[in-house]
């Protein structure tokens, strides 16, 4: 059986040195040569959204020019060229351009089934990550590898840089509370590439019975986890700009709350705010907009706080999670008992953050309590560091 094999044997890591004078990140779905053989004459599977692009052209049709022959297409939340909206249910179809199947992995399932996979030689899995545990595509990349191992399918992860890579940081998940916005115990920013995260769901032996995926690796060019990395394309509608991704680890607890994010607006998770917060100079109001079309507090004046201009003010980008923004609001809070949502302690991966939070502790304090689960978690992720 697959599973007996040992994971060293089956996972493999390609790249090669470069001696140009650009000096820029290479994404590894840019390195055709490097798993062209791996590929050709064979049934291939994508699984792949808008940022997948080899170059400036999207990797399905880059490959398609190639005469790749390609089965199907695999689509993550937010849908494969067009971008949906957060949670909203993503159908199977068929790509507008090529004519070919797309199945959704963000419906009425998240795995694909053996059905699937059927006449599958190798998966190409191409998704641009933000290197946050909330995000969904890990999700989707678990249930991929499970469903490759567990149909004798090959997995290529093409890799791409991580735009958070620079640090580690936040509570470890209480494996009780996993979900699909949050599978592994892993902290909220875990510092590794997706690739690299790949490496470490096979490892570890987090898919279903232990089994493992024949994995290969397409490392990034040009790349460390020193790098800051701005993203060329907005990996989902409610990121656009690089001021939102490094906002996201520590505002997307607000998600879980009766605090608006701002979607609905055209600076989304760059903001946040509500009608029962202090008026200090600042509102905005939701409204149905592209990819958010009935955002929360819809139609509503939200007071609360402008983080637009967190880069030029040096807020972001920071080595450390910034929890502050969270206990501020719920300070400000007039109706306490009804500020977190039920969502808030599957998204933090536990109760721990909110009763924290409930009982008066400072930032530093909680963050003083995530010492032993990170310093456990840098032992784990040093075995699978490939930049």
């Amino acid at each position: 059986m697959r599973k007996s094999i040992p994971a060293i044997i089956i996972v493999t890591i390609l790249t090669f040195s470069c001696s140009g004078v650009n000096n820029s990140p290479v994404p590894g779905a840019s390195q055709f040569e490097k798993y062209k053989q791996r590929i050709e004459g064979k049934s291939v599977a994508i699984v792949a959204n808008q940022a997948s692009t080899a170059g400036d052209i999207h990797l399905v049709d880059f490959l398609m020019n190639k005469g790749i022959d390609i089965k199907v297409i695999f689509a993550p939340e937010h849908g494969f060229r067009d971008l949906a909206d957060a949670g909203e249910e993503i159908r199977d179809g068929k790509d507008i351009k090529t004519g070919l199947p797309v199945v959704s992995l963000y419906g009425s399932k998240t795995k694909a089934t053996a059905e699937d996979m059927a006449g599958v030689d190798v998966v190409l899995f191409d998704i641009q990550d933000v290197g946050v545990r909330f995000y969904t595509y890990l999700g989707t990349l678990h249930y991929i590898m499970e469903s490759c191992a567990e149909n004798n399918v090959k997995c290529i992860v093409l890799d791409r840089p991580d735009p958070n890579g620079f640090y580690v940081d936040g509570n470890i998940l209480d494996t009780a509370y996993s979900s699909f916005v949050g599978m592994h115990p892993v902290p909220i920013v875990y510092g590794m590439t997706i690739g690299e995260y790949a490496m470490m769901i096979n490892g570890e032996g987090w898919l279903k019975n232990g089994i493992k995926c024949d994995l290969t690796i397409i490392k990034c060019l040009n790349y460390d986890h020193n790098t800051i990395y701005e993203l060329p394309i907005k990996p989902s509608p409610n990121l656009p700009n690089q001021t939102s991704v490094y906002l996201y680890p520590s505002i997307c607890f607000f998600e879980g709350t009766r605090i608006s994010l701002g979607r609905g607006t055209s600076f989304p998770f760059q903001v946040y705010g509500s009608p029962l917060l202090p008026d200090r100079g600042f509102s905005f109001t939701p409204d149905s907009v592209p990819g958010a079309k009935n955002p929360l507090l819809r139609g509503q004046k939200c007071f609360g706080v402008d983080l637009r201009y967190a880069i030029k003010d040096k807020l972001v980008p920071s080595p450390e999670i910034n929890l502050g923004w969270v206990i501020d609001a719920y300070n400000d809070y007039p109706e306490k008992d009804k500020f977190f949502t039920r969502y808030f302690d599957v998204l933090s991966g536990g109760p721990v953050i909110r009763e924290q939070i409930q009982k008066g502790m400072t930032s530093d304090q909680i963050r003083a309590t995530w010492k032993d689960g990170l310093e456990k978690f840098s032992k784990i992720r040093a075995k699978y560091l490939l930049y």
